[in-house]
């Protein structure tokens, strides 16, 4: 007798492929939205227009250019203004498993060599022209390679013009062009292969926790420090800030604030996470803002308050407020003339205000909703954020308290590049009360330094800084930074730097100088001196006013110079010049 036959098994259910994981690295942002429609214009520069599907493919031989060139994990700097370059070698690098270092296109020479030796360049994306300032600066030994995309906005993959040398800056450092450079990467291909290549992990495969970017901010004290942010800072700083404002495939973002900047660079983060258009805007005037408003059909703009006060005071095309969903603002406090200004000539457009700081990306946003209710609120926590208010013993403060703004959660960067005594004062545990039940290990928030309180809502207002940093512009300076330029002047004995008040910068950069004894002519001096400054710095960095003082420059207990008394007196004194309101 046979044996019965087994049932049949269960046939089993069609497997169907499964939906790509959401954005964990940077490059995926731009990938995914390639994915979803290629053919969609990503990125416009003075009338030329880039989809998807072209972002995608050229970060791809971006990428595999640089892994000839660069290890894992090396830094490669980007000294250049806005254009396709930027963001190529911003995405390019991180689909490497490469940690970009984007640079301000307004830095000295002197401060561009800071950056790169601070955080050990292997690689610089720049111009021959930028390149040739460099001259002298870098030292032997570096291994620093060079490679230079041709002068002018818009020219893209292209050697220097004819006759032009690549000179290199130093006797070791190898000096490529673009083209050259793009040569080792494979040939072009359909778009659906770029975005697969793209797509594609890297050989050391890069996790959304590594190191993506480093983003250089002047500390209180001396020259710029580098804020290490992870993919997964970008990423999530880029889905929270896409939610609350809203961003959609039909947005056109303009990007007027340097890429360098982190709300700058957010530009692009959140119009490839929602697959929106990033208009690229170097302007020479505030009138070029407002043309391109009209002529890209600008929906949603970010600036400074110090950009929004000129546009303000610029003639107005006829239809500047037509297609403008949004305006927001970052880098400080909007003055309230200002903001009212700004809501008569775009009726239409919310404004949306927003704290933040590099340490941490953005932190607070107002909803257009509060904005009469609650005056001068930097909001509540973004999305995918907690905000704390703490005293100095750990402890909440009640409503009304002032406290040091504390921000926790995934925007929280890894700290300063190769400074871990600066890491652990801003970047320190969380006390263990406040952690969420079931948290074993401690977490890490950074304590801003800036005072703070809240309502019985919740809703934040700024009161001040704990620390003697400048906030001008959108610009952070260090004090001692200037100084250490007026100095470097060779007509100055003691000098202190302090931030006053201002009603469109936020503050203005002032100087108090005692001259040598016996210096015959002290106005030209002081003129000699404030030239040096504009050879020397960025504009936002150069003293409005170099305020002259006869005796020794006051000082606290512990012997150091003392800001606040003679921030004071400044303020005082230019009271005192204005006369009665």
């Amino acid at each position: 007798m046979l044996p019965p036959t087994p049932p049949s098994p269960p046939l089993l259910p069609t497997l169907l492929p499964l939906p790509p994981p959401p954005a964990q690295r940077l490059p995926d942002l731009l990938t995914q939205a390639a994915q979803r429609n290629a053919d969609a214009v990503a990125l416009t520069l003075d009338g030329r227009h880039w989809t998807y599907g072209d972002l995608a493919q050229q970060m791809a031989a971006t990428a595999t250019a640089l892994s000839a060139r660069v290890a894992p994990g090396a830094r490669v700097a980007i000294w250049l203004d806005k254009r396709l370059e930027f963001v190529l070698g911003c995405f390019g690098a991180a689909a490497a498993g490469a940690v970009f270092v984007p640079v301000n296109p307004q830095l000295k020479p002197q401060q561009l060599a800071h950056v790169l030796a601070d955080c050990s360049a292997s690689l610089l994306l720049t111009t021959p022209s930028r390149l040739a300032l460099l001259q002298g600066l870098l030292p032997a030994g570096t291994g620093l390679v060079c490679v230079c995309v041709e002068d002018g906005a818009g020219k893209t993959d292209v050697n220097p013009a004819p006759g032009r040398a690549l000179t290199a800056v130093a006797a070791d450092t190898a000096v490529v062009a673009w083209a050259d450079f793009l040569a080792a990467a494979p040939a072009p291909a359909p778009a659906a292969t770029a975005i697969a290549l793209a797509t594609a992990r890297p050989p050391a495969s890069t996790l959304d926790t590594d190191l993506c970017a480093i983003f250089y901010t002047s500390g209180s004290t001396g020259r710029p420090k580098g804020v290490m942010l992870s993919h997964r800072n970008l990423v999530c700083g880029a889905h929270s800030v896409a939610s609350y404002l809203g961003n959609h495939p039909g947005d056109s973002l303009l990007a007027v604030l340097p890429l360098s900047f982190d709300a700058g660079f957010s530009q692009l983060t959140t119009a490839f996470a929602s697959g929106a258009r990033v208009v690229l805007l170097n302007y020479l005037l505030p009138g070029d803002v407002l043309k391109v408003l009209v002529a890209e059909g600008i929906t949603g703009l970010t600036a400074v308050p110090a950009l929004y006060a000129q546009l303000l005071a610029a003639p107005w095309p006829a239809a500047a407020a037509c297609s403008l969903r949004y305006f927001a603002n970052t880098g400080g406090k909007m003055p309230l003339s200002v903001l009212a200004g700004l809501r008569q000539r775009w009726p239409g457009a919310a404004p949306v205000l927003m704290y933040g700081l590099t340490e941490a990306f953005r932190s607070t946003y107002l909803p257009p909703a509060e904005l009469d209710r609650r005056p001068g609120s930097i909001g509540r926590a973004i999305p995918n954020a907690q905000i704390l208010v703490l005293r100095e013993d750990g402890q909440p403060c009640a409503p009304g308290e002032p406290g040091e703004l504390v921000h926790r959660g995934p925007l929280v960067a890894q700290g300063y590049w190769g400074d871990p005594a600066t890491t652990a004062l801003r970047f320190k545990p969380l006390p263990a009360h406040l952690r969420p039940p079931g948290a074993v290990l401690p977490e890490y928030a950074v304590f801003s330094g800036d005072t703070v309180c809240c309502d019985e809502e919740g809703f934040l207002f700024f009161i001040g800084r704990q620390d003697e940093m400048i906030k001008t512009s959108g610009y952070r300076v260090s004090p001692t930074e200037v100084e250490e330029v007026l100095y470097a002047s060779g007509v100055v004995q003691e000098c202190a730097v302090y931030g006053l008040p201002h009603d469109t910068l936020g503050q203005a950069v002032h100087a108090s100088v005692l001259l040598p004894a016996g210096t015959a002519d002290p106005e030209a001096a002081v003129q000699q001196a404030l030239l040096h400054c504009r050879r020397q710095l960025p504009s936002w960095m150069v003293p409005l006013r170099l305020q002259l003082h006869s005796d020794s420059l006051p000082r606290n207990p512990n012997g150091k110079l003392d800001r606040r008394a003679l921030a004071a007196q400044a303020a005082a004194t230019t009271a005192a010049e204005a006369g009665p309101p």
